[in-house]
């Protein structure tokens, strides 16, 4: 371990599922009650926004019962105690990261608890529904949003998240399907800056294939066991 210093990790749903987070894939979930271009695109959202606002609002409910988990408390003990860098990317836009004390997130699909001003792009910590069309905190209007990215917008923060991914010694990707882009993506850009790359999931993702090291199991086993052995404990 002692050339590795600086680490890019990202999670997916995986590390959330075990905190009752509904994911895309789960059954019973609200997610299977809908179709993705009615609820996740601009699209969906200008055809229908009652349904699109009341969907977040019950999903923005939903995160603030849930309660982090071991892997999510592992991740948070790493990155107190690693000497290097640590960049922790979600395509998560629940808050488990942070309640578990992670000190800085960086949400690339946004946050469930954000609403943002389609009127003057304010951006607001928001716990509560917005199908009653609430007025913008900063300028009054009625044009508050799910603060997330949709499929066909950019996620946010990319020219960080590359950077970092250029500088690192270790990507490590836990809980995601590697089916979404530009996160799939992100395991070949480390290791073509000579990153090692390990990968934690409950099954093989769909770019498996590009790790060095997969290991198979639930997130909060995995992600407790390798921060441990990153730790040297």
């Amino acid at each position: 371990m002692e050339r590795l210093r600086n680490i890019v990790i990202l999670t997916g749903a995986g590390v959330s599922a075990e905190s009752g987070i509904d994911t895309f894939r789960s059954a019973g979930g609200l997610w299977e009650q809908h179709r993705v271009e009615d609820v996740a695109t601009p699209e969906g959202f200008a055809r229908d926004p009652d349904l699109v606002l009341g969907f977040y609002d019950m999903r923005r409910a939903a995160v603030q019962q849930a309660e982090p988990n071991e892997a999510h408390h592992a991740l948070a003990r790493l990155d107190a105690a690693w000497d290097g860098d640590i960049l922790l990317v979600t395509q998560n836009i629940d808050d488990l990261h942070e309640r578990a004390g992670v000190a800085d997130v960086l949400h690339m699909h946004g946050e469930h608890l954000n609403a943002w001003c389609t009127a003057c792009g304010t951006r607001s910590r928001w716990t509560g529904p917005l199908i009653t069309r609430p007025p913008c905190p900063a300028c009054g209007e009625s044009a508050l949003r799910p603060d997330v990215v949709w499929f066909g917008e950019m996620p946010y923060q990319m020219e960080r998240i590359y950077a970092a991914l250029a500088d690192c010694d270790l990507f490590v990707s836990i809980g995601t399907s590697g089916a979404v882009y530009p996160a799939a993506g992100f395991v070949r850009e480390a290791k073509a800056n000579g990153a090692l790359t390990l990968e934690l999931n409950l099954e093989p993702s769909q770019g498996s294939h590009w790790f060095d090291e997969t290991r198979l199991g639930p997130a909060s086993e995995l992600v407790p066991d390798w921060v441990s052995e990153m730790l040297g404990e």
